[in-house]
């Protein structure tokens, strides 16, 4: 690995930018003589900006690579595989648009080498982007620290970040979760993360490739992290407790049940069927669920049990000739 920095840049339609943002992290290098590579790696873009790759790879074969999907498949699998293929001690990555600027490069390297962060993430303090993109924004990543316990990162779904090598290499990035890199490098065990204010710049060329969807789900994808990362090795805690719970009061409720119907024939006081009883049958429905529960803790077990990942854990360094 003798490479200082990887910049990974995912990118969707972007051909007008590339030109001038690759100029842009070639002269930054330049002037902090980094060893680099930029790794650009198309999500099945239907404009020409695989050919524009492939004549900026020409032009400089030794820095500019690139790796180009058959169709869309989103920025999280584009950012796993350009991880796959990074070899730099430090992976920066960007988003190709423009609106990250490659000047912050040389800080967020010393931040990873010299303070000893994991990961560096950007801060967008002062955004271009409309009230209908910021506000939602400020609450999602609200819920986000509050899920991830990560307090003092303000921007999770920032483009801009750092990683140290080691961790890119032990994250898999699948789905939309690009937006919880941060939350996923603490639970592979990588707890030192780290913020940087960084400059936003308004969009130059393109339209936004994201909806307002993406905050739906945003918050899909951050509660599967949380169940994974808390309960993926162990669902019966979570399954049985919830199913035994209400197991037991339906069958407490069914006990009051019965016994007070046989309160009021014994007192001789007017009652009604069993059945006839409302209660009664939420009763069932709760003993019912509970099992069902219970028995969807026992699966999730099984499903455990038999994964090949069940006992991986990761060592982060070892003492002793034999080890």
């Amino acid at each position: 690995m003798d490479l200082d920095i990887s910049v990974v840049v995912p990118l969707y339609n972007e051909a007008e930018s590339l030109p001038e943002l690759n100029a842009w992290i070639a002269r930054v290098m330049q002037q902090n003589a980094f060893t680099y590579e930029v790794i650009y790696i198309n999500d099945g873009s239907s404009d020409n900006s695989w050919q524009v790759i492939r004549q900026l790879s020409e032009a400089d074969p030794e820095h500019v690579k690139g790796a180009s999907f058959r169709r869309n498949y989103g920025k999280s699998p584009a950012l796993n595989t350009g991880f796959r293929l990074a070899k730099g001690r430090v992976v920066i990555t960007m988003d190709a648009d423009l609106q990250d600027s490659p000047d912050e490069i040389p800080e967020l390297f010393r931040m990873i080498t010299a303070d000893g962060y994991d990961l560096v993430s950007g801060y967008k303090q002062k955004r271009y982007d409309p009230l209908s993109k910021t506000i939602p924004t400020k609450l999602f990543n609200a819920t986000a620290r509050k899920v991830s316990g990560i307090k003092n990162l303000h921007d999770f779904n920032c483009g801009l970040k750092a990683y140290r090598h080691d961790v890119v290499k032990h994250i898999e990035v699948y789905g939309d979760m690009h937006r919880y890199i941060p939350y996923l490098a603490k639970l592979a065990g990588f707890s030192r993360i780290g913020e940087k204010v960084v400059q936003h710049q308004a969009r130059k060329y393109g339209k936004t490739k994201f909806g307002l969807d993406r905050f739906v789900n945003g918050y899909l994808d951050l509660a599967t992290l949380w169940f994974t990362g808390k309960f993926g090795k162990k669902p019966m805690h979570l399954f049985g407790l919830l199913g035994s719970l209400m197991f037991f009061l339906g069958f407490i409720a069914v006990i009051v049940v019965g016994c007070m119907k046989l309160y009021h024939m014994h007192s001789g006081h007017p009652y009604i069927l069993v059945t006839d009883s409302p209660y009664f049958f939420i009763s069932l429905v709760l003993m019912l669920l509970g099992s069902q529960l219970f028995l969807a803790g026992f699966v999730g077990e099984l499903v455990v049990r038999n994964s090949p990942k069940r006992n991986e854990y990761e060592i982060e360094e070892t003492l002793g000739e034999n080890i």
